[in-house]
């Protein structure tokens, strides 16, 4: 079911069928390079991540991160992008990853516009955050593209690595 419709995607909710596309998200190059290993691993692994992770904040919170579809292949899955509320953060957080064959082409712009005003519109979110590697340029060019501003230094995970958090106020 589509939450969101743009020139090119369709956005919708995942579902526990989503489990291949998504473990061949997170164990991607960039996804392993900037977001992490998580040990995702089997499809099993992968069901589980969208169980406690997907599910679990679209019940608790009424949005999450959501699959993109590209419209003019058939609706074939080719990333992700939401919202997240993270209990070391003071705000919502937005967040995105495509597989390697779409990177660079616009789907992460497009995505967020729509999520950013799914989220003032729809949820009432007076301000959004995003996290990201210094080393991320990529991350951060899209983040200022999308009107988020450098604002601090964080540590927002128990790895200890530290972070680069944008903010907007919506």
């Amino acid at each position: 079911m589509p939450i969101i419709e743009t020139d090119r995607l369709v956005i919708s909710k995942f579902t526990l069928h989503d489990a291949k596309f998504f473990l061949e998200l997170v164990n991607s190059p960039n996804w392993i390079k900037y977001i992490g290993d998580r040990n995702t691993k089997t499809l099993k692994d992968s069901k589980e991540r969208i169980k406690n992770g997907h599910l679990k904040s679209y019940k608790e919170n009424g949005f999450g991160f959501y699959k993109l579809l590209l419209k003019n292949e058939s609706n074939k899955p080719i990333g992700t992008c939401g919202l997240i509320k993270r209990e070391s953060l003071d705000d919502v957080d937005l967040g995105f990853a495509m597989l390697p064959d779409y990177e660079g082409k616009g789907y992460g712009f497009e995505a967020s516009v729509a999520i950013l005003n799914l989220g003032k519109e729809k949820f009432n979110l007076n301000r959004i955050t995003a996290i990201t590697l210094p080393t991320n340029q990529n991350s951060i060019k899209l983040l200022e593209k999308l009107g988020l501003s450098y604002e601090k230094k964080v540590i927002p995970f128990e790895d200890g690595v530290e972070l680069l958090l944008f903010a907007k106020d919506l």
